[in-house]
């Protein structure tokens, strides 16, 4: 893979920093590249948060939004194409580090990029996966990964792997986000949908590890328990895909299986976590799901949520500013807790260099 951030070159950055990583970084500087942060606006200005965000944070990254949840309005990021790729400009111009431009761009239901702001039509994974032709997939696909590069975005929040076990699940089947029931045809899209993008440098996500879709609830409106309905099979996708692929991303679910830990959903749970680490051998950058979802802030505190999704393994924590409230302060709120939580040997310096470190590389992947 080229140079990800190559196209930023416009930043006037030195890439060269990304060759080595300074053992001098401070713990601040580096909890801030943890963090993915969403915001509001369509033009950037100085006193705009998500600049104070970047300059004075050091956030590692953005997550674009075309409608504001909150608020039940828009514009949120997002009314044109000349405007989507001004701001991305803008935004990569205050960073010291280039920062991960986030975006869920699956297609179908799921597609910020719309055609009423000058973007071409998208179909659903369950549309593809049904038509079953390679050639479709892989038309859609480039569709989107080349809008995604014209945009200055670099990472997409895609595939979903997630097999469609549970056809009424109310975020994934039911919206027809899945490729399929049958693990070997979500496999075989979703590794299309990944060349695809690749061929343009942009980084995609598998999601949502260990599998969503069979859920019956929805986790961003509160708990969603998976322990009589979820299957082995479902991480297939991820074994095949990981172990066949240089591929750099996964997001957790917030999925809860008592069957693997007891106490907490996926995102918090080390020993989930360590199905992916250990049992499938993967060490690349692991990814929260948005951790303002309901599934996490109602059941667990902030602090606690932190604590235990970074010991159990998750190198990025997103905030995405979009559920049922706002906060501008989040990714302040967030890197104090954090320093806090390592002075009280909660969390370990040892545990924050590790994502560091895995952020940084793949943010200078050749």
């Amino acid at each position: 893979m080229k140079l990800l951030f190559s196209i930023f070159i416009v930043c006037a950055i030195n890439i060269s920093i990304f060759a080595q990583i300074s053992p001098n970084d401070s713990l601040r500087y580096k909890i801030g590249q943890m963090l993915m942060i969403g915001f509001r606006d369509t033009i950037i200005s100085n006193s705009s948060h998500i600049i104070n965000d970047i300059k004075q944070h050091n956030i590692g990254g953005v997550v674009l939004y075309e409608y504001d949840s909150p608020t039940g309005s828009r514009p949120r990021n997002i009314s044109s194409k000349d405007q989507l790729k001004k701001l991305n400009q803008d935004l990569q111009t205050h960073a010291d580090i280039p920062l991960f431009i986030g975006i869920d761009e699956e297609g179908g239901k799921v597609s910020r990029l719309k055609t009423k702001y000058g973007f071409k039509q998208t179909v659903s994974a369950q549309y593809l996966g049904s038509v079953n032709n390679a050639d479709t997939t892989k038309h859609y696909a480039r569709q989107i990964a080349i809008a995604c590069k014209e945009m200055g975005i670099n990472l997409n929040f895609a595939p979903v792997i997630d097999v469609n076990t549970n056809p009424t699940s109310p975020v994934i089947g039911n919206i027809k986000r899945s490729f399929s029931n049958n693990a070997n045809s979500v496999t075989f899209h979703a590794k299309l949908f990944i060349e695809e993008h690749q061929k343009q440098n942009i980084l995609c996500s598998l999601k949502h590890f260990p599998g969503h879709g069979s859920a019956k609830n929805d986790s961003h409106q509160g708990f969603t328990d998976v322990t009589g309905t979820w299957q082995e099979l479902e991480l297939l996708p991820f074994k095949s895909i990981l172990n066949e692929s240089d591929f750099p991303l996964v997001m957790t679910s917030h999925v809860f299986n008592r069957n693997i830990d007891s106490v907490y959903p996926a995102t918090l749970s080390k020993s989930t976590i360590n199905l992916l680490r250990k049992g499938l051998n993967y060490n690349g950058l692991i990814l929260s799901d948005d951790m303002m979802m309901l599934a996490i802030v109602s059941n667990f505190g902030l602090t606690e949520a932190l604590k235990q999704s970074i010991n159990a393994g998750v190198d990025v924590l997103i905030f995405s500013n979009n559920i049922d409230h706002y906060n501008p302060k989040i990714a302040e709120q967030v890197i104090n807790l954090i320093i806090e939580l390592v002075k009280k040997g909660e969390i370990s310096i040892e545990r924050i260099n590790e994502s560091y470190q895995r952020i940084m590389l793949t943010k200078n992947k050749p």
